[in-house]
């Protein structure tokens, strides 16, 4: 596997349990939470997105070598734009929207963490182009991984849209009593709305972080997916046709697709993901029934098949 992501994966891990120790006995907060939770989170979101990508590469037939040093670039990175997310988490300021022109420390780490989502962006599509031009393994996976990495994609692109498509310039304080000028928020109605337990999430209106989290995501979901088909392949033949079990990733893409569109377009409208309207909850059950009825179809075709093989296999040997 990937030793830079692999490496990436262990310090991300070291900092999530450095950051819940900060949590703990650290008092200082931003915005109303503690100044770890975002290393905290950005620390976990980083550690599982790169033992994804580190796995990933192992599965590819074409193009290793590009992957090996893309998957470099992705790592190190990572490593240095979560690294000045939490300097500047340890002296009680922001990081990103940082528009404080007297601080030293902020003047200069505001270029990395401007410039270290780009790469890490370019990083992700060349990778998300590697592996959709090839097979990566049985259908169900190769499925997975495709709209896996496209909707990683996405969910990466989502934040660099909303910064560069709204302005919201405002004056925040510190966890230093320092007054921080801001260009921008994760809020979309209420920049700097949060308070959703554990998540931090706007309650107040909507927030682009929703829609990222999911997106960002999504891959997991589908590969723990693929996974529990294959496993319950041993124990059901029907689940034995790799075909079979593609269509069924295929709906739960589908669905998981039609969520991150449902989130993206409450967001949008400055509507907190704890607080849907009618029309949202309208648009969830549209996904729902749409991915339970294509499951479905994939079942009872399965079965079918699967019945229709045995009768054939017992007339031949009659």
């Amino acid at each position: 596997m990937n030793r830079p992501l692999l490496v990436c994966a262990t310090l991300m891990t070291t900092l999530v349990l450095a950051s819940i120790v900060g949590i703990a006995v650290d008092e200082r907060t931003l915005l109303g939470e503690s100044v770890w939770i975002k290393p905290a989170k950005f620390g976990f979101a980083f550690a599982l997105y790169a033992v994804t990508l580190a796995w990933m590469l192992t599965k590819l037939r074409k193009g290793r070598r590009i992957g090996r040093w893309v998957g470099t670039v992705f790592a190190a990175t990572a490593i240095v734009e979560v690294g000045a997310i939490t300097v500047q988490a340890a002296r009680g300021t922001f990081s990103h929207f940082n528009a404080d022109q007297d601080d030293p420390i902020t003047l200069a780490l505001v270029p990395i963490l401007t410039y270290g989502v780009m790469i890490i962006l370019i990083a992700q599509l060349v990778l998300a182009g590697v592996v959709l031009f090839q097979r990566t393994g049985d259908a169900a996976l190769n499925r997975a991984l495709r709209s896996g990495l496209l909707m990683a994609t996405f969910g990466m692109i989502v934040p660099l849209f909303w910064m560069v498509s709204e302005i919201n310039p405002r004056t925040v304080t510190d966890a230093n009593g320092v007054a921080v000028r801001m260009y921008q928020g994760h809020g979309i109605g209420d920049p700097d709305g949060n308070g959703m337990p554990l998540t931090g999430w706007s309650m107040t209106g909507g927030d682009f972080r929703v829609p990222h989290f999911f997106a960002l995501h999504g891959i997991q979901v589908l590969l723990l997916v693929t996974a529990l088909l294959g496993f319950l392949a041993a124990r059901h033949v029907w689940l034995r046709d790799e075909k079979v079990r593609a269509r069924l990733v295929g709906a739960v893409s589908l669905g998981y697709w039609g969520l991150v569109a449902v989130v993206t377009w409450q967001a949008g409208r400055g509507q907190s993901l704890a607080h849907p309207d009618a029309a949202t909850l309208a648009a969830c059950e549209v996904v729902v029934l749409v991915t339970v009825a294509l499951a479905v179809r994939a079942i009872v075709g399965g079965r079918r098949a699967a019945v229709a093989g045995e009768r054939k296999a017992h007339q031949l040997v009659a």
